[in-house]
């Protein structure tokens, strides 16, 4: 299989199941006009966090990494009235995209993105004792996934759905002797998730418009 193979399917599926979106659209240009990266993920993927937030029946959902908020925005569309989303973004310029992005999408009532290291804000969290989330979507560094993850168990209860991004890395994710400072970090996010009995995790791989990657999807226990 090749990438223009891969392109294609994606393209497919998108064109049979996903509705056309101008927001959406307007989204992507606007972010690709202020010169984001295109690391959001792919329409169909975000259709499935939409509707894994729709399944959790999420009515607080947390975010870590914004970028120009195209992720965030298919997450708050799944919430239900009174629902709000909290995202973390260190980088000012992303987060301005982001937030005109949001506002564009109608969701700025809904939608809070709270700059910062997300460590940083992670533990100002857990200290301030905020409510607990349905959902925490993990899509930053991955050399801190292991600290986003102990902070995030901390704003979790149980059910919670942990979702966490990228973590395949085009299959570098195998090499045990990698020192990738991002492998690294996500071997030891994939020990955390094997070996915490809180925790009920799988992982998957995935092919298509951004590569190859994958995702893993974890369920917080009692």
């Amino acid at each position: 299989m090749t990438q223009k193979q891969w392109d294609a399917m994606d393209e497919f599926l998108t064109s049979r199941l996903l509705a056309p979106d101008a927001v959406l659209d307007a989204v992507l240009d606007a972010s690709a006009a202020a010169g984001l990266p295109p690391i959001n993920v792919a329409p169909n993927q975000g259709k499935l966090l939409h509707l894994l937030a729709k399944l959790r029946g999420a009515r607080r959902i947390l975010e870590v990494g914004t970028l120009g908020g195209y992720n965030t925005i298919w997450l708050a569309r799944a919430l239900p009235t009174g629902g709000r989303l909290i995202s973390l973004e260190m980088n000012p310029d992303n987060a301005a995209v982001a937030r005109a992005n949001v506002e564009r999408a109608g969701l700025s009532g809904i939608v809070s993105i709270v700059m910062g290291a997300a460590a940083q804000t992670l533990a100002k969290f857990v200290t301030d004792g905020v409510e607990p989330f349905d959902m925490i979507f993990l899509d930053a560094d991955k050399k801190n996934y292991p600290d986003y993850l102990r902070l995030s168990l901390q704003l979790s209860q149980p059910g919670t759905l942990i979702v966490g991004d990228n973590v395949i890395r085009g299959g570098r994710i195998a090499d045990q002797k990698s020192t990738d400072p991002d492998v690294v970090g996500l071997h030891e996010y994939f020990r955390l998730l094997a070996t915490n009995p809180q925790l009920d995790s799988t992982a998957v791989q995935t092919v298509g418009i951004k590569g190859w990657d994958g995702f893993s999807m974890s369920i917080v226990s009692a």
